[in-house]
């Protein structure tokens, strides 16, 4: 039972966690607001605007070096894991965005009945700049508010 307090109190933990549904709600109200209607489901939704892998990878940098100090490991196993994270929502998505729109366009172009029945690959996989860029901004609004709350 002290584990299970310790891990509900771990600062770093809900800076991060906090980042990921500042991001996941914003989205989800900007698509609630697009469609006109809201669905539970849009939490789970890749890619879109803000990036909530950049938030919550940036809230762990963040959260990281406040509580931990900016020299520390764990402060520079983050940042490196958060590169790694964010060029990959960049870079890799964004050609498995690709390669599923080239799919899609040629199952459709065979039209072979079979063929319509299967699901569209969803496309929009991977972030923009100005995704990521909020998405950070959200992290390290999320970590200096966990840091000053706590």
């Amino acid at each position: 039972m002290e584990d299970i307090f310790a891990i509900l109190n771990n600062k770093v933990l809900i800076a991060s966690i906090f980042g990921w549904f500042i991001a996941q709600t914003t989205k989800a109200i900007f698509l609630a607001i697009r469609n006109r209607r809201f669905r539970w489901d849009l939490y789970a939704l890749p890619g879109g605007f803000p990036s909530s892998h950049s938030a919550t990878s940036s809230a762990l940098v963040v959260a990281c070096g406040l509580f931990d100090g900016f020299s520390s490991p764990t402060f520079a196993v983050s940042c490196i894991l958060a590169f790694f994270i964010i060029y990959d929502a960049k870079v890799i998505r964004v050609a498995s965005g690709k390669q599923a729109q080239s799919l899609n366009r040629i199952i459709e172009l065979l039209g072979d009945e079979k063929n319509q029945q299967m699901d569209k690959l969803k496309e929009i996989l991977g972030h923009s700049l100005l995704e990521i860029t909020c998405g950070i901004l959200i992290g390290i609004f999320s970590a200096l508010l966990v840091y000053t709350i706590w």
